[in-house]
């Protein structure tokens, strides 16, 4: 049996992993909730010096500004890593969109619920950042949408990749990681405005969103 206690912000406390027969019980009301862990956090800091490093050769020399947009809210965790990461001048910009509703399967339909606002656009190199990729219609408009706005470039990072949900032809330019079609929560991610705060990505269980 393996015991880890790591501290945690917020209403949750402190949240202790006991690992066990390789099954994960949390001591934590939130986290209860998750079947297992699927990317540590150590994993995902790792992983994330990984595209930093990336990101960085392929920018170097772009002469332009490189701006990070970050998709609210999912990616704001993601981002926030990834920016510490990444050696070079970078400002970060915001767009709210919206696939999902309340439920946990895409509708294919996307709305602007918060446009960017830049007069420098078309001296910008727009890097989007999003916590995860499924069917691509999102990505996949955005990217048009600001190809069409002028921006000087647009590239697309994602900490969560799911090609198996595809229905369009899209591949994001830098992914973390490729996972297996499941719920996941934590990092960022939520089902119905919780879990954002749990320092993983794991699997929801089925009882949570099949209620």
């Amino acid at each position: 049996m393996i015991r880890k206690e790591c501290g945690k912000s917020g209403a949750a406390g402190l949240m202790t992993e006991i690992l066990q027969d390789g099954k994960l019980e949390i001591e934590n009301q939130a986290a209860l909730d998750v079947e297992r862990v699927l990317i540590s956090e150590n994993e995902i800091v790792e992983r994330v010096g990984e595209l930093a490093r990336m990101i960085e050769a392929d920018y170097k020399n772009s002469g332009n500004k490189l701006v990070l947009l970050g998709i609210l809210k999912g990616s704001v965790v993601f981002m926030a890593e990834l920016m510490k990461q990444i050696r070079l001048p970078v400002e970060i910009d915001f767009m709210k969109v919206s696939s999902y509703g309340g439920g946990t399967t895409s509708t294919g339909n996307v709305e602007i619920k918060l446009d960017i606002r830049r007069r420098d656009i078309e001296t910008s190199d727009i890097l989007i950042v999003e916590d995860i990729i499924d069917s691509g219609r999102t990505l996949s408009y955005l990217v048009d949408y600001l190809k069409l706005r002028g921006a000087a470039s647009v590239r697309t990072v994602t900490l969560l990749d799911k090609p198996s949900r595809r229905t369009v032809d899209f591949e994001p330019d830098y992914r973390g990681f490729e996972i297996p079609d499941e719920f996941v929560v934590g990092y960022g991610l939520d089902f119905d405005e919780k879990y954002r705060a749990l320092p993983f990505v794991g699997v929801l269980k089925h009882k949570v969103y099949e209620k």
